[in-house]
């Protein structure tokens, strides 16, 4: 199934194909759990390119090499080794400060599949991509702040419901999502 795709490192020339893979994911796949203005609130306020991830090395592009030998971005995540739990570059509340791998969990950030390229098993590999580094780095645990739409992908891959949370958006609606967490 994923014979076609290829999983690298994210670099600082993929920002522009990366910015429009989360709009086309955020606007194709997250209209049945959210409405028009939470999604648009969300790309201003919270959804993005999180350039600190891309620095950190820990984020991370699918591309699939199409028949014509064309490759595009079909998905993308990461995992973090900082305090912040969500949120592109755009955040105001990130905190950049470093966890440490012997009592916090490392942060599953920023997952986004293309809405042409849904269960075809991108997410899931790209979220062992980012477990397996983790693990590298010394984490036992990982924890997540899942979008209502990710939520079924990650409890399928033995993540835990922990709390709701509301994200007060710049246009005054609130994004719920579900922080979630899982033992590596």
């Amino acid at each position: 199934m994923l014979s076609n795709i290829h999983i690298r490192k994210a670099v600082a020339a993929d920002i522009p194909n990366l910015r429009a893979l989360i709009d086309a994911s955020v606007r194709g796949l997250q209209a049945e759990d959210y409405t028009p203005e939470q999604i648009e609130g969300a790309l201003k306020t919270v959804f993005g390119v999180d350039s600190q991830l891309i620095a950190d090395g820990t984020y991370f592009i699918a591309e699939a090499k199409l028949e014509n030998a064309e490759v595009v971005a079909v998905g993308c995540g990461g995992w973090s080794k900082r305090k912040t739990l969500f949120g592109g570059d755009q955040w105001t509340e990130r905190k950049d400060s470093l966890l440490d791998p012997r009592v916090d969990a490392a942060k599953i950030r920023s997952f986004f599949v293309h809405p042409e390229w849904p269960r075809r098993g991108i997410g899931s590999a790209i979220l062992k991509t980012c477990e397996d580094a983790a693990k590298s780095a010394g984490f036992s645990r990982a924890e997540m702040g899942a979008t209502l739409t990710g939520v079924k992908l990650f409890q399928v891959r033995g993540y835990v419901a922990q709390e709701s949370i509301e994200i007060s958006l710049e246009n005054g609606a609130l994004l719920p999502v579900i922080r979630m967490a899982k033992q590596l």
